[in-house]
Protein backbone atom coordinates (compact mmCIF):
# COMPACT_ATOMS: atom_id res chain seq x y z
CA UNK A 1 0.00 0.00 0.00
CA UNK A 2 1.68 3.40 -0.37
CA UNK A 3 2.69 5.63 2.30
CA UNK A 4 0.31 7.93 3.87
CA UNK A 5 2.58 9.57 5.59
CA UNK A 6 3.20 13.68 5.19
CA UNK A 7 6.16 15.14 3.78
CA UNK A 8 8.97 16.33 5.31
CA UNK A 9 7.89 19.15 8.00
CA UNK A 10 7.20 22.36 6.37
CA UNK A 11 5.78 20.85 3.29
CA UNK A 12 2.16 19.19 2.28
CA UNK A 13 2.02 16.48 -0.31
CA UNK A 14 -1.66 16.60 -1.47
CA UNK A 15 -3.68 12.77 -1.36
CA UNK A 16 -4.69 11.60 -4.82
CA UNK A 17 -7.59 8.77 -4.22
CA UNK A 18 -7.66 6.02 -6.62
CA UNK A 19 -10.05 3.36 -7.48
CA UNK A 20 -8.90 0.58 -9.72
CA UNK A 21 -9.69 -3.41 -9.21
CA UNK A 22 -6.24 -3.87 -11.53
CA UNK A 23 -4.08 -4.16 -8.78
CA UNK A 24 -0.97 -3.83 -11.64
CA UNK A 25 -2.66 -0.64 -12.32
CA UNK A 26 -3.70 0.69 -8.70
CA UNK A 27 0.26 0.43 -8.29
CA UNK A 28 1.66 2.03 -11.10
CA UNK A 29 -0.76 4.86 -10.51
CA UNK A 30 -0.22 5.16 -6.79
CA UNK A 31 3.79 5.33 -8.10
CA UNK A 32 3.50 7.42 -10.22
CA UNK A 33 1.69 10.11 -8.76
CA UNK A 34 4.09 10.06 -5.71
CA UNK A 35 6.64 10.85 -7.97
CA UNK A 36 4.91 13.69 -8.77
CA UNK A 37 4.58 15.22 -5.28
CA UNK A 38 1.76 13.37 -3.99
CA UNK A 39 0.49 10.68 -1.19
CA UNK A 40 -1.63 7.82 -3.13
CA UNK A 41 -4.10 5.69 -1.80
CA UNK A 42 -5.53 3.13 -3.60
CA UNK A 43 -8.98 1.52 -3.53
CA UNK A 44 -10.51 -1.95 -5.38
CA UNK A 45 -14.17 -1.43 -4.54
CA UNK A 46 -16.70 1.38 -4.85
CA UNK A 47 -17.31 0.81 -1.37
CA UNK A 48 -14.03 1.42 -0.20
CA UNK A 49 -13.38 4.34 -2.60
CA UNK A 50 -17.13 5.94 -1.07
CA UNK A 51 -15.34 5.55 2.47
CA UNK A 52 -11.91 6.55 1.78
CA UNK A 53 -13.16 9.52 0.31
CA UNK A 54 -15.43 10.58 3.53
CA UNK A 55 -12.38 9.82 5.82
CA UNK A 56 -9.49 11.55 3.98
CA UNK A 57 -11.20 14.33 1.64
CA UNK A 58 -8.71 13.99 -1.02
CA UNK A 59 -7.11 16.58 -2.86
CA UNK A 60 -7.02 14.83 -6.78
CA UNK A 61 -9.00 11.56 -7.39
CA UNK A 62 -8.44 9.32 -10.54
CA UNK A 63 -10.94 6.85 -11.22
CA UNK A 64 -11.52 3.44 -13.45
CA UNK A 65 -14.92 3.28 -15.35
CA UNK A 66 -15.33 0.25 -15.13
CA UNK A 67 -15.32 -2.12 -12.11
CA UNK A 68 -17.25 -5.35 -10.20
CA UNK A 69 -20.00 -4.04 -7.61
CA UNK A 70 -20.07 -0.50 -9.39
CA UNK A 71 -18.90 1.98 -11.96
CA UNK A 72 -17.52 4.96 -12.53
CA UNK A 73 -20.77 6.72 -12.85
CA UNK A 74 -22.02 5.97 -9.91
CA UNK A 75 -18.83 7.50 -8.81
CA UNK A 76 -18.93 10.56 -10.20
CA UNK A 77 -22.89 10.83 -9.15
CA UNK A 78 -21.68 10.19 -5.70
CA UNK A 79 -18.66 12.48 -5.95
CA UNK A 80 -21.50 15.27 -7.36
CA UNK A 81 -24.18 14.57 -4.25
CA UNK A 82 -20.63 15.06 -2.09
CA UNK A 83 -20.73 18.31 -3.06
CA UNK A 84 -16.57 17.40 -4.36
CA UNK A 85 -14.10 19.98 -5.37
CA UNK A 86 -11.08 18.01 -6.03
CA UNK A 87 -10.23 17.43 -9.54
CA UNK A 88 -11.17 14.29 -11.26
CA UNK A 89 -9.10 12.20 -13.59
CA UNK A 90 -11.10 9.32 -15.31
CA UNK A 91 -8.43 6.75 -16.24
CA UNK A 92 -10.18 3.78 -18.04
CA UNK A 93 -9.63 1.06 -21.09
CA UNK A 94 -12.87 1.81 -22.58
CA UNK A 95 -12.61 3.80 -26.07
CA UNK A 96 -12.59 7.18 -26.25
CA UNK A 97 -16.43 7.96 -26.99
CA UNK A 98 -16.87 6.40 -23.90
CA UNK A 99 -14.52 8.68 -21.47
CA UNK A 100 -15.47 11.53 -23.49
CA UNK A 101 -19.27 11.17 -22.45
CA UNK A 102 -18.24 10.23 -19.10
CA UNK A 103 -16.18 13.95 -18.53
CA UNK A 104 -19.53 15.43 -20.04
CA UNK A 105 -21.48 13.84 -17.69
CA UNK A 106 -18.89 14.86 -14.79
CA UNK A 107 -18.85 18.56 -16.27
CA UNK A 108 -22.33 18.41 -16.08
CA UNK A 109 -22.48 17.29 -12.14
CA UNK A 110 -20.54 20.04 -11.48
CA UNK A 111 -17.05 18.34 -11.09
CA UNK A 112 -13.64 19.81 -11.75
CA UNK A 113 -13.01 17.21 -14.74
CA UNK A 114 -9.50 16.76 -15.65
CA UNK A 115 -8.03 14.32 -18.67
CA UNK A 116 -9.35 11.36 -19.34
CA UNK A 117 -6.32 9.40 -19.84
CA UNK A 118 -6.72 5.73 -22.05
CA UNK A 119 -5.61 2.84 -20.79
CA UNK A 120 -2.36 1.71 -21.40
CA UNK A 121 -1.24 4.60 -19.21
CA UNK A 122 1.96 6.30 -20.33
CA UNK A 123 3.84 7.61 -17.46
CA UNK A 124 4.45 10.99 -19.03
CA UNK A 125 0.64 11.35 -19.64
CA UNK A 126 -0.16 10.79 -16.02
CA UNK A 127 2.59 12.87 -14.61
CA UNK A 128 2.06 15.75 -16.94
CA UNK A 129 -1.68 15.62 -15.96
CA UNK A 130 -0.95 15.69 -12.03
CA UNK A 131 1.83 18.31 -12.43
CA UNK A 132 -0.53 20.48 -14.38
CA UNK A 133 -3.07 19.83 -11.58
CA UNK A 134 0.10 21.39 -8.94
CA UNK A 135 1.13 23.96 -10.78
CA UNK A 136 -2.83 25.25 -11.30
CA UNK A 137 -2.85 24.56 -7.24
CA UNK A 138 -0.06 26.11 -6.23
CA UNK A 139 -0.87 29.72 -8.62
Amino acid sequence: MPDLAPGPPGTSRPLLLLIDDEPFVSRFLAHAAEECGYRALATATADSFRREYRLLGPDVIALDLAMPGGDGVELLRFLAAEQCRAPVLIVSGFDRRVLESSMRLGEKLGLDMIGPLAKPILVAELQEVLGSVRAKEAA
